[in-house]
């Protein structure tokens, strides 16, 4: 798993207007190429008497899957500047189609390349990009003793923490980085002398910065 990329919040749109025509820049996070092919055909559905819905993803943590589409535009002219788009903004597991209704004015070969690039900025600036971090899930179990201690410390080193139960004793749920954890959870052993019991549990993202 990546230590850290960028991908987009959420689903969203947006519209343009280039010389009559109307471009929407629709763009997605996916998890798989089945999402992102699927979502494409979402939007050909949705709009199904536009005059194009131009579409391009990339799937995958080094970016192996990746496909586009012109559909119908000239070669050249549509897919492959939205899968620019994603290469350049360094996006992973993103889909984007950029509908035109065409507005009856001729944009040429150049024209019509600002116009999916301009479309597929303003889809993926509707969905904002952000990044994803790695982080790791460390229980840390202690006596009730230790627990304003944990609290503190973790507070002053700003770890994030995912939850904490209270029963006999009390459980963190600790989530530091992926690449920092092991030196975690020596700092945790040191912090206690010992006395906590640690047990590591999954690899999780989370959005840098929240």
């Amino acid at each position: 798993m990546l230590e850290r990329y960028k991908t987009l919040r959420q689903e969203a749109s947006k519209e343009i207007v280039i010389k009559k025509s109307r471009f929407i820049g629709h763009a997605k996070p996916v998890a798989s190429e089945e999402e992102a092919v699927a979502y494409i055909e979402e939007i050909k559905k949705k709009h199904w008497n536009a005059t194009h819905n131009c579409s391009a993803y990339m799937v995958g943590e080094r970016d192996e899957i990746q496909k586009q589409s012109d559909d119908g535009e000239p070669s050249g002219t549509a897919g492959k500047p939205i899968l620019e788009v994603m290469r350049n903004q360094g996006l992973k597991d993103v889909v984007i189609v950029v509908t035109r209704y065409f507005g009856g004015i001729m944009l040429g070969a150049g024209g019509l390349i600002r116009a999916y690039t301009d479309g597929a900025v303003a889809g993926i600036e509707a969905a904002e990009a952000i990044i994803k971090v790695l982080h790791r899930e460390v229980f840390v179990e202690v006596d009730y003793t230790w627990y304003g201690k944990i609290e503190n410390e973790l507070h002053g080193r700003q770890i994030r923490v995912g939850g904490t139960d209270f029963t006999d004793k009390v459980t963190v749920t600790c989530l530091p980085k992926e690449p920092e954890a092991e030196r975690f959870v020596n700092w945790i052993t040191d912090l206690t002398q010992g006395q906590a019991v640690i047990t590591l549990g999954e690899s999780r993202y989370f959005i840098e910065g929240e």
